[in-house]
């Protein structure tokens, strides 16, 4: 299996878990947000910020924007689907002041490109490789376009079947592209708990051998932590400052305090993990001096009497002769008087 490398931080099995902060629309077209967005995954330790690289031409047809001209949920929704593709979009500019925060604060800048036009802007920008949304697992041209500049390839696979991740996939060799992961994903915000299947992740990684982890669209932070325990290489959740703010996506992400539990207890979990390898640590050997059991006598023997195993018992501490060294001890003589309840050593023994 071949690994990612981004800007020399490798990702996949073995590796740390590699999170993302989303912040996709949440910026709400207000550069001052994003920096502070920005800033905030900084400080909770995200590997990297993730963007989402469409226009109000790149996305939606003329006809879908006609359709969809009001909406009663006025906490998620303003105006037009027009207006808030134009309100929500990061112009070409944005885009370039937001790599330029990126690299000041020392967070990778990502983000998914929807059209080929984007994808040459955000490989202008210098990202390390470049994250394909579901919705274009069969956007072959893109993918193509994608997978020519010969950079890794994050793909999320919500909706999508096994031929058409095995297409995607595919083609994005076929075009040039360097290492893929795959994000299990499912495409409802947010899904039921039983929709999730984590086990997916296992199942694609020994389909297509490559490294898979988990795009996350559930509330909370359980499930990402579960996914980062069945091996997930890579997390991706919507991060917001305030779940109550106004826009599409606040209400599903991660706030502060659950992206940094998210970071936190993904290192844990990776380190807790291990190895296939048992290993007593030497901290465990230790102790054994103090948890484990010795021998000690029940009833007080004189000097030459000859052992039986209903003389004995086993106490702490772990720092003589062991349970199961018992075999060795009945039987023999012991060379001076030992009381009740003292502990019996190998130099005791003739």
């Amino acid at each position: 299996m071949e690994l990612l490398n981004l800007r020399g931080r490798l990702v996949g099995p073995g590796c740390p878990p590699y999170i993302i902060a989303e912040i996709g629309a949440n910026f709400n077209g207000d550069m001052a947000l994003c920096r502070k967005l920005i800033d905030a995954a900084k400080d909770c330790g995200a590997d990297a910020v993730k963007f989402q690289s469409w226009s109000v031409d790149s996305l939606i047809s003329r006809a879908e924007y006609a359709r969809n001209t009001s909406y009663t949920d006025a906490h998620r929704h303003f105006g037009t689907l027009e207006e808030m593709v134009k309100r929500y979009q990061l112009t070409p500019e944005q885009h370039k002041e937001a790599a330029s925060c990126c690299r000041e604060r020392g967070i990778e800048f990502l983000s998914s490109p929807f059209s080929p036009l984007e994808v040459d802007l955000l490989d202008s920008l210098g990202v390390p490789c470049f994250k394909v949304a579901s919705m274009d697992i069969n956007h072959l041209t893109l993918l193509r376009h994608v997978g020519s500049k010969g950079k890794p390839v994050i793909l999320s696979t919500g909706m999508s079947t096994i031929g058409e991740i095995e297409r995607a996939l595919d083609v994005l060799r076929q075009s040039g592209s360097g290492p893929v992961a795959l994000l299990h994903c499912i495409s409802i915000y947010p899904p039921r708990h039983e929709d999730i299947h984590l086990r997916n992740m296992a199942m694609l990684e020994k389909a297509f051998d490559v490294p898979v982890g988990f795009s996350d669209h559930t509330l909370g932070t359980a499930i990402p932590l579960a996914a980062i325990a069945l091996g997930g290489c890579i997390v991706e959740k919507h991060f917001t400052l305030d779940k109550g703010m106004d826009g599409w996506d606040h209400w599903i992400s991660a706030d502060p305090a659950e992206m940094k539990t998210i970071v936190e207890g993904g290192k844990n979990i990776f380190d807790a993990l291990g190895s296939f390898v048992r290993i007593v640590s030497q901290a465990e050997m230790e102790k054994r001096l103090k948890y484990r059991r010795r021998l000690v006598l029940k009833r007080g023997l004189k000097k030459g009497s000859v052992l039986a195993e209903s003389d004995l018992d086993f106490k702490r501490p772990g720092n003589g002769i062991h349970p199961d060294e018992l075999k060795y001890v009945v039987g023999r003589a012991i060379k001076r008087d030992i009381s009740e309840g003292e502990e019996l050593e190998w130099l005791d023994l003739t």
